[in-house]
């Protein structure tokens, strides 16, 4: 086994013993944990603070430093931090744990397309807790739920965060992005919620639109465009908000009803418009440690 292979090894099983950790953890510990990683994320390692000041200087150019350096703290302390024990909090998190914690609103929405036998698209940006969000409708939900989702680069955590984690409560799939058509056709007499993340970025060769978001020239995926008009399905969109450590409130939007007859690009716009009104709202609950303008025109 080469040394970098030993590395990765390692680095698993460290992860995995940690998410194992945390998951017996009591919430009032889990969260002082958090603050503690918050201090070691931000102060000690630093990470990606050079990716997280840039993408809040690109997205509010209006903003003084102080402005952006507030943000990003917040972002840290309760968006980043909180997020790494409530994910790895899923291992043994119950059922009345996750129903407690996130609640729904607008479902009358969901109700409407339940009734009309459709399946619905529904569109997320990596806002508050959207793992909890999508255990949560699971239990609570008459549909099918199906993510769609980009696959992490170990292959053995990506399978044990799958198989450990995100499926505890569902009886719906994962579904590799590149695969997603396909599997959707193939699922058609299940009514079912697919759950797509519309703000990752795309890799050069799978770039086919460009737009303006959170004042940025931004290339999108326009997969979930394609599927949605190609099958008529309509689509939502889940806004999740963190009301309070551990805490969430996810609105239902609904943005398109009939599909097949939008005009081009408009399922995109609308989804990315939607997106970028909720994160300037509440600009910490969003992950600016991704690297979302890596690319730009005439790469």
């Amino acid at each position: 086994m080469s040394k970098f292979a030993k590395i990765r090894l390692m680095s698993y099983y460290l992860s995995v013993s940690a998410i194992w950790l945390f998951s017996l953890l009591p919430f009032r510990v889990l969260y002082a944990f958090s603050d503690l990683v918050y201090f070691v994320v931000y102060y000690i390692i630093g990470y990606r603070k050079k990716v997280v000041f840039e993408n809040l200087r690109k997205a509010f150019p209006e903003k003084k430093d102080s402005e952006i350096s507030a943000i990003a703290k917040k972002f840290y302390r309760f968006h980043l931090s909180d997020l790494i024990v409530e994910i790895s909090k899923i291992r043994y998190i119950s059922k009345k744990q996750i129903l407690k914690r996130v609640h729904f609103s607008n479902t009358k929405i969901l109700h409407k397309y339940k009734d009309a036998g459709k399946s619905i698209i529904a569109t997320i940006g990596h806002c508050g807790n959207w793992e909890w969000m999508a255990m949560n409708l699971a239990l609570t939900s008459n549909f099918e739920i199906n993510a769609v989702i980009k696959p992490f680069s170990d292959g053995k955590f990506d399978k044990f965060f799958d198989e450990k984690l995100r499926s505890r409560f569902t009886k719906g799939r994962l579904i590799h992005y590149k695969h997603a058509y396909r599997s959707i056709v193939k699922n058609k007499m299940n009514q079912s919620i697919y759950i797509f993340a519309t703000d990752q970025a795309p890799a050069k060769n799978e770039i086919d639109y460009w737009t303006t978001f959170l004042n940025h020239d931004t290339a999108v995926y326009l997969g979930t465009e394609k599927i949605a008009k190609a099958l008529d399905i309509p689509v939502v969109f889940f806004d999740i908000q963190r009301k309070k450590r551990g805490f969430y409130e996810v609105e239902i939007i609904d943005l398109t009803s009939n599909s097949s007859d939008s005009k081009p690009n408009e399922i995109t716009e609308n989804h990315v418009k939607t997106l970028d009104k909720y994160i300037r709202k509440n600009p910490y609950n969003w992950l600016w440690s991704h690297r979302r303008w890596k690319h730009s025109r005439g790469f």
